[in-house]
């Protein structure tokens, strides 16, 4: 039995702790109950929980939430094209996001999948950041898509 100052009061019935919390108007908490004997504290259950869940919401606020950008590239994209979406790709990678990079390919278009995968690869290779690829070029329905994370 622990009181709500933090000094032990010593080992007890459970009546016994439950009729001095009653005394003092508090609520008797079990605090370990696979300890041998279970571990109870006297406290003000309510003021415990609002104590608990400020802890809680203050560990959410310091989390850093990162995005997933998506960058899409088509099979027949032009240079300059390419080399604004691959500025696109390294302003993303510095603010510390994710990038999703896809390759669409459109009706004949699918005929050729080695070609655009290594339309994607010179795609990878010409961004100047460092980078690492948290998923590898992988096909999917309508193209293919890789997922890259700054370093």
């Amino acid at each position: 039995m622990i009181d709500d100052d933090g000094s032990q009061l010593g080992i007890m019935t459970s009546t016994e702790a439950l009729q001095i919390a009653k005394d003092r108007e508090t609520d008797l908490v079990e605090i370990a109950p696979l300890a041998k004997p279970p571990v109870c504290k006297i406290m003000d259950y309510g003021k415990f929980q609002y104590q608990q869940s400020k802890i809680k919401q203050g560990s959410k606020t310091k989390q850093k939430n990162v995005e997933v950008k998506g960058i899409r590239i088509g099979f027949r994209t032009d240079v300059h094209d390419l080399e604004f979406k691959k500025n696109q790709a390294e302003k993303f990678l510095k603010k510390g996001n994710r990038v999703r990079i896809e390759i669409r390919l459109k009706g004949r278009e699918k005929a050729h999948q080695n070609i655009a995968r290594t339309n994607l690869e010179e795609f990878l290779k010409a961004i100047s950041l460092p980078y690492k690829k948290e998923q590898e070029i992988k096909r999917m329905p309508g193209g293919f898509n890789t997922l890259i994370a700054p370093e």
